[in-house]
């Protein structure tokens, strides 16, 4: 695949993300995609030969996998849990302000939607919010967690940041992020 062909591709991942955050899976239809992205139906197919499925499941990968590399990152610097959970908080809040609360986490739009009907895409969900509470559970146990600690720990931590992710967006505010930073300090024993 040349140049244009790689762009075309990207082009199609970034609108599609836009729009399945703001607007869900079943939200967002193919002609929404193609008028959004300028992209022709011809190059959807050839790049997604799938269709919508294939091209939801590539950008929810590409935005779960760049939240993995944030905290991957940030655990290398020697940033703890706590912290990375802050960053997370903030880069959340972040985008929530910024899109006027229709875009908070990447995958939580189309996990709540699809999770009951759609098992690959369910599945694609699944494994990001895993490779996410992953990175908090090494890093949970590199400061003395026992393994199964850890693991719920790092659970318990990722499903308060979610939830506070839907009641920031359904109330307007960034104060259910604030509560749950400071849960999720409470839950490491952070004061």
């Amino acid at each position: 695949m040349g140049v244009k062909g790689e762009e075309t591709r990207a082009r199609l991942i970034a609108g599609t993300r836009e729009l399945i955050e703001a607007q869900g899976y079943f939200g967002t239809g193919l002609n929404r995609i193609v008028a959004a992205t300028g992209a022709p139906r011809g190059s959807l197919y050839f790049h997604f030969p799938g269709g919508k499925d294939q091209l939801v499941a590539a950008a929810l990968t590409q935005a779960g996998q760049e939240v993995e590399a944030l905290l991957t990152a940030l655990a290398g610097e020697g940033a703890d849990t706590a912290t990375l959970s802050e960053r997370l908080i903030e880069a959340f809040a972040e985008r929530l302000e910024h899109s006027d609360y229709t875009s908070g986490c990447p995958i939580a739009t189309v996990a709540l939607e699809v999770a009951g009907t759609n098992e690959t895409l369910r599945t694609v969900c699944a494994e990001l919010y895993a490779g996410w509470q992953r990175v908090l559970a090494d890093r949970l146990e590199s400061e003395g967690f026992s393994p199964a600690q850890a693991e719920a720990a790092a659970g318990q931590a990722l499903a308060l940041l979610e939830g506070a992710v839907l009641l920031a967006s359904v109330r307007r505010s960034r104060e259910p992020l604030d509560h749950a930073r400071h849960a999720v300090r409470h839950l490491l024993g952070v004061r």
